[in-house]
């Protein structure tokens, strides 16, 4: 496994009314096959809470959340983009689609599919 240092990186929706900011070393990248997942195709990293940090635009935020109303996936009410969702599993880690990083490149990151279309 690879050793990345711990990074910054300033993440928003597309038309920039939701703002957010974490903190990681990008250890892999994930992608689900949950029913939501499947559709939405993004590429989550992992974050603790505490590495999470919206900047602006907590109004403007809409959440869905279905099955065991335990995940909240978060979109902008605007624009429509979904930037992060609290996880079922790890309820205290969100996962954060880094298509909505600033300037990020997947490149070279592992990629990890996970199964959520069979979690009870």
């Amino acid at each position: 496994m690879i050793t990345r240092p711990i990074q910054t990186c300033r993440g928003s929706c597309h038309c920039g009314e939701v703002q957010f900011e974490i903190e990681t070393d990008f250890p892999e990248l994930t992608t689900c096959d949950c029913s939501i997942c499947r559709r939405k195709n993004a590429l989550m990293v992992k974050v603790h809470e505490s590495r999470f940090r919206l900047l602006k635009g907590e109004e403007n935020l809409r959440v869905y959340q279905f099955h065991t109303f335990t995940a909240k996936h978060y979109f902008c009410g605007i624009c429509g983009i979904y930037p992060f969702h609290r996880k079922r599993v790890t309820p205290d880690h969100f996962g954060v689609n880094v298509y909505c990083l600033e300037g990020f490149d997947p490149a070279g990151i592992p990629v990890r599919s996970t199964v959520g279309a069979g979690m009870a």
